[in-house]
């Protein structure tokens, strides 16, 4: 049988296999019989190409303008700052003008915020300090903040519709996937606020279609194209984990993909022949470089463009370290820092709590409420206002009444309380609370001066501080260690009994690495107002390396996001998401009956959900036929249904089961990537479903041939000669379910009109905690 070859076509990086005409045989003496189907197969392909071509084009173009209108209408409502805009317009606002900020996310979102208010000429003057403070009033720009997430949330669809394209799926699949996120209540209500989502979730598709593109010229590696796509996808990540730490799911994603494609790479009986091991190295380094390397340097590329433009002191200096807040012009920390000499009288505040240290002449009780037993020894406990009995005398160890001698680090002193004139002291005996925490109390001076003199000793621990560096108030943060058994003075936010009026525990803290540990000097009150230690000198701006600056951030950003656990009325459980069992309340107004409530569209989560639990049991059902010897599936759409499709769940996985090992507060908008995600499977299984009937493999008997040839044909060239008629049918039904429900909460997603009660009730579908239901 003669051979189907055949010339190439590209258009951008496809490639598209054009048959030409079989040799006749009386031309070769070879007898070549003609096959119909594949003769009809090919006929269909070739007349209707162009016109695949553009309805894909016409369909893109339709569902993109409809993607800014949506994202767009009526943005300017409601002219006040609503839910979150409270904290992402303030940080934009600090960035113009130049003040330092602490924010639990990196830099990448709020630097486009940022970037685009200086587009405007905005000088930052609002700070967005309340939920219903009015724009119009305090003259922002609040539209062109707003149009900034709105534009990337109206490209999103697009991208969406594109990786379906580039996957090779039929246009109502494409329509079908790009629809289910247009017509998305969530998607549009997050995107039509100052709010970092829309970055995260464009970012983050971005980054599935470049690797697409990318995984689509595995057989031409190391060329200009495959560079190109591999290092747009580094990019991408990196913008995703630059906007929101929940980005590394999309690195999840990809790696996976990647892993796999390595490891298909090493087998020696691939089709496209073995690699060497030097071969294998060069691919694994390139994309090492590719989605590793390089999405690190931007990220670092980000932060060092957040250092450079916050030079002045704000409201984030407390969250860092003196060393760090002495890069900062203007910081009142460092220009008010007095050194503090041996016997002034230092008022001690905790940096975590701001409970300052204090005691008072009431005792320990003899008995706690679990039985364990106290010292009865005098209060020392943590109390949240200034007082006379927050005053301690710091004394040195020889007490050798010399004045004007600098306390320094790594020295050992005493703490008198002046109004009691009794002495620090730590024991081994359980603190109220902890009992593997030692107690702190205070002894008269003949006992600190005697039998307990070593239990009132104590050293002076300057962080990050150097040998004989002198202890500064306000500068000088450190750890207050017990001398003899080596524990940190520590405090907590859970009030003791009412025997103690309800402050602070204090007690001794075994690890001594624990960062809430320390403290300051916070007021030097012995010091006399006129005293010429209180002059300020000129200071200069201190120089940090950007990597040491960069190191402490990231841990001040890791632990308090991970510190993000207290309760929020509109926080919900991961569960509750792919059901949409229920919303959050971003804005209300009660003249008007207005509200904006954040809610997907039910429909389309209902059906994106259920049909990823669809594809989980297609997998198990075509698992489980194999094992029986049924084989319900060709080659093709087999590979298809495990890889493309499988792809798109892998990324809805990754970015969906990770939350719940989270213990920090989660709410609804978490979870957008992932319904992204399940968009893409909907479409998927909506060609699966419609168009691949049960095997019929491809082969055709050639006379006098003792076995039947195959011929692979690409996935379009397959779908070609078949009816798309019951696909476009049940999209036309999922459509126009999908946008019934999306016109339906249409007022809560827009925040207008105001609804009557009897249309409030209407949409409080599962019960969703709406306003104004009565």
């Amino acid at each position: 049988m003669s051979s189907q070859t055949g010339s190439m076509r590209k258009r951008k990086d496809k490639e598209v296999s054009i048959p030409v005409k079989a040799k006749d045989a009386s031309s070769t003496g070879i007898a070549a019989p003609r096959d119909a189907e594949l003769d009809a197969l090919v006929k269909a392909n070739l007349s209707g190409k162009p016109a695949v071509e553009w309805d894909y084009r016409i369909a893109l173009s339709i569902i993109t303008l409809l993607a800014f209108v949506t994202r767009f209408w009526g943005i300017s409502h409601p002219n006040e700052v609503v839910f979150d805009e409270v904290h992402f317009g303030k940080f934009a606002s600090y960035y113009l003008e130049r003040t330092y900020f602490f924010d639990v996310h990196p830099p990448f979102g709020k630097l486009l915020f940022a970037l685009m208010g200086w587009f405007v000429g905005y000088d930052g003057h609002f700070h967005f300090e309340n939920i219903g403070d009015s724009y119009i009033n305090n003259k922002v720009p609040y539209v062109a903040f707003r149009a900034m997430p709105a534009f990337l949330g109206a490209l999103t669809v697009p991208v969406v519709f594109d990786i379906m394209w580039e996957s090779g799926y039929t246009l109502p699949a494409c329509i079908l996937s790009a629809c289910l996120v247009l017509f998305d209540n969530a998607h549009i209500g997050q995107t039509r606020l100052i709010l970092l989502d829309a970055t995260l979730v464009f970012a983050m598709a971005c980054s599935l279609l470049c690797y697409i593109k990318f995984y689509k010229l595995r057989h031409e590696p190391f060329g200009r194209k495959w560079w190109k796509w591999l290092l747009l996808t580094g990019f991408a990540l990196s913008c995703v984990i630059s906007t929101k730490y929940v980005g590394l799911f999309a690195f999840v994603t990809i790696g996976s993909a990647v892993a796999i494609d390595l490891w298909d790479l090493l087998d020696v009986n691939r089709r496209q022949g073995a690699l060497s091991l030097i071969d294998f190295g060069k691919h694994f380094a390139a994309r090492a470089i590719g989605l590793i390397i390089v999405p690190f340097l931007f990220y670092l590329f980000w932060f060092q463009v957040h250092f450079s433009i916050l030079s002045r002191s704000g409201p984030g200096d407390d969250f860092m370290s003196p060393e760090f807040q002495e890069t900062l012009s203007d910081n009142v920390m460092t220009a008010n820092a007095v050194t503090i000499d041996y016997y002034d009288n230092i008022q001690i505040k905790h940096k975590e709590t701001h409970g300052f240290l204090h005691s008072h002449p009431d005792k320990y009780p003899l008995r706690y409420d679990d039985g364990r037993v106290s010292s009865q020894g005098q209060q020392v406990t943590g109390y949240p206002y200034a007082d006379a009995n927050n005053h301690w005398q710091i004394i040195p160890l020889n007490n050798d009444n010399v004045m004007g001698h600098h306390v320094k680090n790594n020295e050992l002193v005493r703490l008198r309380h002046v109004v009691t004139n009794t002495v620090l002291l730590s024991h081994d005996v359980a603190s109220p609370y902890y009992p593997t925490n030692q107690e702190f109390t205070t002894v008269p001076l003949e006992e600190a001066y005697g039998e307990r003199l070593n239990d009132t000793l104590f050293e002076i621990r300057i962080e990050n501080g150097k040998p004989e560096q002198e202890f500064k108030s306000l500068s000088g943060q450190f750890k207050l260690v017990h001398n003899p058994s080596k524990v940190a003075m520590w405090t907590h936010t859970t009030p003791l009994p009412d025997w103690a009026f309800k402050q602070q525990e204090i007690n001794g803290n075994k690890n001594l690495g624990q960062s809430s540990n320390i403290w300051f000097v916070d007021e030097i009150p012995s010091i006399p107002k006129d005293s010429e230690r209180l002059i300020k000198k000129e200071r200069k701006v201190k120089s940090v390396p950007f990597l040491k600056k960069w190191f402490e951030l990231q841990r001040a950003m890791f632990y308090h996001n991970n510190a993000l656990t207290s309760s929020h009325p509109y926080a919900s459980d991961p569960f509750v998401w792919p059901f949409l069992l229920r919303g959050v309340s971003f804005w209300t107004q009660n003249d008007t009956r207005q509200q904006i409530y954040f809610l997907g569209n039910p429909l389309g989560w209902w059906l994106a959900s259920s049909l990823l639990a669809v594809y989980a049991g297609i997998l198990a059902a075509d698992q489980l036929s194999l094992r029986r010897g049924v084989d319900a599936l060709d080659q093709r759409t087999r590979s298809r249904l495990y890889n493309s499709t499988g792809f798109f769940f892998l990324a809805w996985a990754m970015h969906y089961l990770p939350f719940y090992l989270m213990g920090r507060q989660l709410f609804l908008h978490h979870y957008l990537p992932a319904h992204l995600s399940s968009a893409l499977v909907t479409g998927a299984l909506l060609e699966f479903i419609f168009n691949v009937e049960p095997v019929i493999e491809d082969t055709t008997i050639a006379k006098g041939a003792k076995k039947p040839v195959k011929k692979h044909l690409p996935a379009r060239e397959k779908l070609a000669g078949q009816n798309l008629l019951t696909s476009w049918a049940a999209l036309g039904v999922i459509l126009a379910i999908v946008i019934g429900g999306w016109y339906f909460f249409l007022p809560l997603t827009y925040g207008y009109p105001g609804l009557t009660v009897p249309q409030v009730q209407a949409r409080k579908w599962l019960g969703y905690d709406l306003h104004f239901a009565k």
